[in-house]
């Protein structure tokens, strides 16, 4: 992996792929580790062992085919992070049939459309979680105000909804009625497709975050995914004395195939420590719990560590985890190496469709590497990285990062378009994110393709501004994007958060950026936010942060002033 001179790699794979389902791995853990814990949910005060989460993956299984489902059927899972959740992960990988992810955010025409879209014959769902009422939102899709009747024109093909809950509305079923209403034979079904199902099969359908448009239904195999989380877990040297914190959404990778399935391939123990993300519950389930690894995007980290009592927490037992999601700045990095006792927290990239990694660092590389790249390649993965003709640059070199492997999704659910636009004739799946690669190996994510900013003909990588924007004392973060100019085609913004009691100006920040980049790549329009627009998973979502400040430069909007925390320059 050195002396590299074109942006191509190959990861070595001295350990070999597995060909087997997410099932199979599962029953492997049950038999390896039966009494090792498996499964905390500190919300709900479950404690389950390999052996008694076993218990509740083989009766939902069984009582999933109970209700007619078929193998390759699509069932919707909607709720918050749960046990429930994490059963319904492996029973329904066990019972053949294709687990579709929903975001539990999403409003009445999102739901309706990913229930429709890929066709889901049943549902399981919470009856609320915050502000969102499901049984609402469902009877709305049904006839009859008080009433829920499936299928039925909006849902043609939804025939079946299940309740969390003790109680079910009329027209649908309990989790508890149907984890209990499987017979001897249901059962004796689960233990045949053991043998049946194959681990190219479609087991989980995940819809893209939506950061640009309408989410896309990619559809990822057992054998991505359990592939991918043994090697994840391989680079955090996890094993089955770990105990991994997982305040991410379950509906995303990050929670199911970086998280509890990670932790399955190797008997460690999950810990959920809230039903939605919470930085006080997840520093209480850190220090209780005595967890030795954490996930987090980054803003859950900078959460973490701006809490007012973040001090008062005991966290020495952490070591490695997870940073992932969006890209992790270098003064952040430092302080969860530092702050948080993660020593050998480890950064990660990929995407939905390469199920979801396919660059680590590992908890042995420098420190410099670790917060100045994403890693190497993951083993039995190759990626390049291309200009705009499709060329392969060279080392140092900016273009767009193109992976191809075992973990590359096997399309978008009945779209072949969408997938022949994603996926090249040569199996190359493109990312959309600019990359550069060095002799080593080692990448850097520089931003997306369509993120660059070209002012005045010279191109400009807002991870850069952003890196330096972070090393401001009274910067708590910072995101960087270009806006329509007259006179130079585009002009660099910066919208910042400012730390707990900070005051800064414009111009303050102008000056600082001043003395450490070119002064063409120092931001002209700076407005101080509280918070970002952003999916659920921490992804920022800068075409809305674009789409409002060029309504405000339209406007006369206001410029270079001091202004107190949240408004605009």
């Amino acid at each position: 992996m050195s002396g590299l001179l074109r942006s191509y790699v190959s990861g070595p794979g001295p350990t070999p792929l597995r060909g087997e389902t997410v099932g199979g791995v599962f029953d492997r853990a049950v038999g390896h580790w039966p009494h090792h814990q498996a499964l905390v949910v500190r919300h709900q005060g479950i404690r389950w062992t390999y052996l008694e989460l076993a218990a509740q993956v083989e009766s939902l299984a069984a009582g999933l085919l109970s209700l007619g489902l078929r193998r390759g059927e699509r069932i919707g899972l909607l709720a918050p992070n749960c046990a429930e959740w994490v059963v319904a992960q492996f029973a329904t990988a066990k019972a053949g049939l294709i687990l579709v992810n929903i975001n539990p955010a999403y409003r009445l025409p999102e739901l309706r459309q990913a229930l429709r879209s890929v066709g889901c014959r049943a549902l399981i769902t919470a009856d609320r979680f915050k502000d969102s009422d499901y049984l609402a939102m469902l009877r709305r899709l049904s006839p009859g105000i008080n009433r829920l009747a499936f299928p039925n024109r909006e849902l043609p093909d939804l025939e079946r909804v299940i309740v969390l809950a003790a109680e079910a509305p009329a027209g649908t079923l309990s989790y508890g009625q149907v984890r209990h209403g499987a017979t001897a034979r249901d059962r004796a079904r689960v233990g045949d497709l053991a043998e049946a199902l194959q681990f190219d099969d479609p087991v989980n359908i995940q819809f893209t975050s939506g950061t640009t448009g309408t989410p896309k239904a990619a559809v990822l195999s057992h054998h991505a995914i359990v592939n991918n989380a043994r090697l994840v877990a391989a680079n955090m040297d996890l094993t089955p004395s770990d105990r991994l914190c997982v305040p991410v959404p379950m509906y995303h990778c990050f929670g199911m195939v970086l998280g509890t399935l990670a932790c399955v391939t190797v008997g460690a123990c999950a810990v959920l420590p809230s039903a939605g993300f919470d930085p006080r519950a997840t520093l209480d389930a850190l220090e209780a719990e005595q967890c030795t690894a954490l996930h987090g995007v980054p803003t859950m980290f900078i959460a973490a560590l701006d809490d007012p009592e973040f001090a008062r927490f005991d966290l020495h037992h952490l070591r490695t985890g997870i940073m992932a999601g969006a890209p992790c700045p270098e003064e952040l990095m430092r302080r969860v190496m530092g702050d948080m006792h993660l020593p050998q927290i480890t950064i990660a990239y990929g995407m939905t469709e390469t199920g979801p990694v396919s660059f680590q660092t590992r908890v042995d590389d420098s420190v410099a590497r670790r917060v100045s790249t994403v890693g190497r390649v993951l083993p039995h993965t190759e990626v390049k990285i291309v200009d705009a003709e499709g060329c392969v640059v060279p080392t140092g070199t900016a273009g767009e990062l193109l992976t191809r492997g075992y973990c590359v999704m096997r399309g978008y659910w009945e779209h072949p378009e969408r997938t022949a636009a994603a996926i090249d004739d040569a199996g190359w799946m493109h990312s959309g994110d600019l990359a550069v690669m060095d002799e080593a190996g080692y990448c850097r994510i520089v931003g997306r393709l369509k993120d660059m900013i070209i002012r005045g003909g010279e191109n400009i990588y807002p991870r850069e501004i952003e890196d330096v924007l972070y090393t401001h004392p009274k910067v708590d973060a910072a995101e960087v994007f270009g806006v329509r100019d007259e006179k130079y085609g585009e002009e660099v913004c910066a919208w910042i958060k400012l730390r707990r009691g900070a005051g800064a100006t414009a111009e303050e920040i102008r000056t600082y950026c001043g003395d450490r980049l070119a002064h063409f790549k120092v931001p002209r329009h700076i407005r101080f936010v509280v918070d970002f627009p952003m999916t659920v998973t921490g992804k920022v979502q800068k075409f809305r942060m674009r789409q409002a400040m060029e309504e405000a430069l339209a406007d006369g909007g206001p410029r270079a002033r001091p202004v107190p925390r949240g408004d605009a320059a």
